[in-house]
C-alpha cells in the first residue's frame, strides 16, 4: 500500500492504542508487591517513578527535533524521521517491561528497590517517544485541523489502558504476571512493524480532510461507547470465557476499522489530483505553494525550547497546566479514597475508576475538535477553551467536595473531562504559539506540570488533611469533612489557573489573528 498522511495516521493511532500501559499499572501492581516483598510506601514510590516516566519526555523532543528537521541542501539521512524515535522508544519499552516480568516470576534474583524504579521508568519513558512521534507527525500532516489530530491521537491513547485491559480480562485473566509479558511484546512489535509509515508528508490533501478526520473521530467515540459498555457489563454480570472473546473479537475489527476510511481518503486524493494539476509545472508550484501555507500555518516562529522558556506565554501555559492537570490528577488518584469515606461500595468505587478513561477521552477528542470548530468559524483563540474548561473543572471540585449524594458521578464526570481536554488543548496550542519544529521537546516539558502538580496536590493537601481529619483504625476517615477542605483548595487552585488561562488568552489575540489570516489566505 502506499504510504500517504492517511496510512501514517491510522499507523499512528494503532499505536497509540497499544502504548498505554501506564495507565494500568493497577493491574500489575499486587504482583509487583507481593512478589518483591514491598511496602505501600516502597510501591508508591515505584508508582512516581512511573508518573515521572510517562510525563517527562524532553529527551523525546530533543531526539525528534534532532531526527526530523529539514536540512536545506543537505542530503538524506538514513537515520532520519520519526521511525527513529518510535524505535527508541520500542527498546526501552521492551527492556523495562521485560525485566520486570524477569524479577515478578523469579527469573533473575530480587532487584534492588532503585533497579525496579529504573525498570519502571524505562517502561513508562516509552509511551512519551511513541506519543512524541505520532503527535508532532500529525500536526506537520494536518496542519489545518491541528485541533482535531491531536485530540484524536491523544484521545485514542487515554483509551489504550482499557484496550490493553480488556486483552488481559479475556485472555490471561488472573495471571498479571503474563500480562506484564504481554506489556514487553505487543507494544514493542506493533511499533516496530508501523514505525515506517509514520511519516511527514509536506504535500496536503486536495480531498476534503475534515470529512475524513471525522470519520476517525467517529470512531473513536463509537469505541469509547463500546469500552464503557464492556466495562459496566463487566462490573455486573460475571462473563463467560466465549462472550470475553466475542467481545475482544468486536473490539479488534473496531480497532481496524480505521485503514477503510484511510484508503477511501487516498482514493479522494487521487481522483481530485489529475482533474486540478494540468502539467508538471503546475503541480510543482503549487505544492510548493501548499507547502509554504501549510508550514505557516502551525506558527510565524520556531522556537526552541531556551527561547520559548524565555517567554511569559510559555509560564502562563505551564501554570495552567500545574493548575488544571495537577487538580485532575489528584483527583483519580484518590477517587477510590473518596468514595470509601463516603460509603461507596467496591463495585461503585471499581466503576467510577474505570470510567475515569472513558471521561478523560471525551475530553481529549472534544477539546481538539470543538476548538478547531470555533477557530475556523469564529477565528476564537485556542486558548479560550482552557478558560472554560478550568471554569467547569472548578464547579467539578466543589461538586466533589461538597459530599452530596451521588456526587463523585457528577464531580467525576466533570472534571474528568476537562481534565482530559487539557492534555489536547496544550500540546496545539504549544505548537500555534512556538511552531512546531520543536513542539515535542516544548509541549513534553510542559507535561512535567502533570506529576508536579499532583504530587504538590495530592501528599501535600489531600494526602496531608485527610491524615489530620482520620480518627478511625489505621488513620481512616469517614465522611463528607475527610475531603471537602481539600477539595474546595483544589476549586481555589483551578480558579486560579482560570485566571492564568484567560491572561493566556489576552496575551495571545495577536498570535490567533495572524494564524486565521493566513489561513484565509491559504
Amino acid at each position: 500500500m502506499e504510504s500517504s498522511k492517511w496510512i501514517a495516521a491510522v499507523a499512528s493511532i494503532w499505536i497509540q492504542c497499544s502504548c498505554g500501559a501506564s495507565y494500568a499499572f493497577g493491574i500489575y501492581s499486587p504482583i509487583l508487591k507481593s512478589s518483591q516483598g514491598y511496602d505501600q510506601s516502597t510501591l508508591d514510590t515505584i508508582s512516581v517513578f512511573k508518573d515521572i516516566g510517562a510525563n517527562a519526555g524532553i529527551v523525546s523532543g530533543l531526539l525528534y527535533a534532532a531526527v526530523c528537521r529539514r536540512r536545506r541542501h543537505a542530503p538524506p539521512s538514513w537515520l532520519s524521521g520519526p521511525w527513529v524515535v518510535h524505535g527508541a522508544g520500542a527498546v526501552q519499552c521492551f527492556v523495562g517491561y521485560f525485566f520486570l516480568w524477569l524479577a515478578v516470576t523469579g527469573a533473575i534474583p530480587r532487584p534492588h528497590v532503585a533497579v525496579t524504579c529504573l525498570f519502571m521508568f524505562l517502561a513508562a519513558h516509552a509511551q512519551t517517544f511513541f506519543n512524541t512521534a505520532n503527535v508532532v507527525t500529525a500536526v506537520q500532516n494536518f496542519p489545518n485541523y491541528s485541533g482535531t489530530i491531536v485530540g484524536l491521537m491523544k484521545g485514542f491513547l487515554g483509551l489504550s489502558g482499557a484496550v490493553l485491559i480488556q486483552v488481559y480480562q479475556t485472555l490471561f485473566a488472573g495471571k498479571p504476571s503474563t500480562f506484564l509479558l504481554m506489556l514487553a511484546l505487543v507494544p514493542t512489535l506493533l511499533s516496530l512493524v508501523l514505525m515506517f509509515f509514520v511519516r511527514v508528508h509536506h504535500v496536503q490533501s486536495r480531498g476534503d480532510e475534515k470529512k475524513y478526520l471525522n470519520g476517525f473521530s467517529l470512531i473513536s467515540v463509537i469505541l469509547a461507547a463500546y469500552l464503557m459498555f464492556l466495562i459496566i457489563i463487566g462490573n455486573i454480570f460475571a462473563l463467560s470465557q466465549w462472550i470475553r472473546v466475542l467481545t475482544l473479537v468486536v473490539l479488534l475489527v473496531l480497532l481496524s476499522s480505521p485503514i477503510k476510511i484511510a484508503v477511501e481518503a487516498n482514493k479522494d486524493d487521487l481522483q481530485i489530483t489529475p482533474s486540478t494539476l494540468k502539467t508538471p509545472l503546475v503541480e510543482e508550484n503549487l505544492s510548493v505553494v501548499e507547502n509554504k501555507a501549510a508550514v505557516l500555518d502551525v506558527g510565524s516562529e520556531e522556537m526552541n525550547l531556551l527561547q520559548a522558556m524565555r517567554t511569559l506565554n510559555f509560564w502562563l501555559l505551564f501554570t495552567a497546566m500545574l493548575c488544571g492537570m495537577g487538580s485532575g490528577l489528584a483527583t483519580i488518584n484518590n477517587i477510590s479514597q473518596i468514595g470509601e469515606s463516603l460509603g461507596y461500595t467496591s463495585r461503585e468505587r471499581s466503576t467510577l475508576v474505570s470510567l475515569w478513561s472513558i471521561w478523560n477521552f471525551l475530553g481529549r477528542l472534544g477539546a481538539g475538535y470543538v476548538s478547531d470548530i470555533f477557530m475556523h468559524n469564529k477565528g476564537w483563540g485556542r486558548p479560550l477553551f482552557m478558560v472554560l474548561t478550568l471554569a467547569t473543572m472548578t464547579g467539578g471540585h466543589v461538586i466533589i467536595g461538597s459530599g452530596f449524594p451521588g456526587n463523585l458521578y457528577v464531580g467525576s464526570v466533570l472534571v474528568g473531562i476537562c481534565y482530559g481536554s487539557q492534555w489536547s488543548l496544550m500540546p496545539t496550542i504549544t505548537s500555534e504559539i512556538f511552531g512546531v519544529l520543536h513542539m515535542g521537546t516544548i509541549f513534553n516539558t510542559i507535561a512535567i506540570a502533570s506529576p508536579l502538580g499532583s504530587y504538590l496536590l495530592s501528599v501535600r493537601v489531600i494526602g496531608y488533611i485527610y491524615d489530620k481529619e482520620g480518627s478511625g483504625m489505621g488513620n481512616s476517615c469517614s465522611g463528607a469533612h475527610c475531603f471537602m477542605l481539600s477539595f474546595f483548595i483544589l476549586a481555589c487552585v483551578s480558579l486560579f489557573g482560570f485566571f492564568v488561562a484567560l491572561v493566556l488568552f489576552v496575551n495571545t489575540r495577536g498570535v490567533y489573528a495572524g494564524i486565521v489570516r493566513r489561513r484565509m489566505l491559504s
